[in-house]
């Protein structure tokens, strides 16, 4: 196999203290939601991640509001949630996953409806920052949504 790339093989920069993969499962129910957030949280805190408080707020809510759509529309076909957090250099991405074959699309804004724009923020709050958001489907037949940004957001 061939290794391509500008850094001659072996003498790569280590990787910073605060980067890495972290996969995590909880059922899905409702008292997960919060659960889930304090632990994206205690994580970041926890591995000394740099990241910007506006971004760090942005990625709570966006855990928040993925893992309530997992747990309001998948839990009858997935009765857990995966959850991943990888930190990069300089940037940090949430996923979440469940085996519900649906793939949601984000909504319009609409005043007249009290709920369903979940997505539509989190894509909001990717824009704002800088960062992407997507929908992907998983080789079991479910999906996987996640959201990435820049640790210090867009004007970082």
């Amino acid at each position: 196999m061939e290794v391509r790339g500008s850094v001659p093989q072996g003498q790569a920069p280590a990787p910073r203290p605060y980067e890495g993969v972290w996969r995590f499962t909880a059922p899905a129910l409702d008292s997960s939601v919060p659960q889930v957030r304090h632990a994206v949280r205690s994580l970041v805190r926890d591995r000394g991640v740099p990241v910007d408080g506006d971004v760090l707020y942005g990625l709570l809510l966006i855990v928040s509001e993925l893992v309530t759509n997992a747990v309001k529309h998948a839990a009858v076909l997935s009765p857990e949630v995966a959850v991943e957090l990888a930190v990069g250099a300089e940037w940090i991405r949430v996923a979440v996953e469940d085996n519900h074959p649906y793939r949601p699309k984000a909504l319009e804004t609409d005043h007249g409806r009290t709920g369903g724009r979940g997505l539509l923020l989190v894509k909001s709050i990717t824009d704002e920052a800088g960062g992407s958001c997507d929908i992907a489907p998983t080789p079991t037949g479910g999906k996987v949504i996640w959201a990435a940004m820049p640790l210090f957001g867009a004007a970082g």
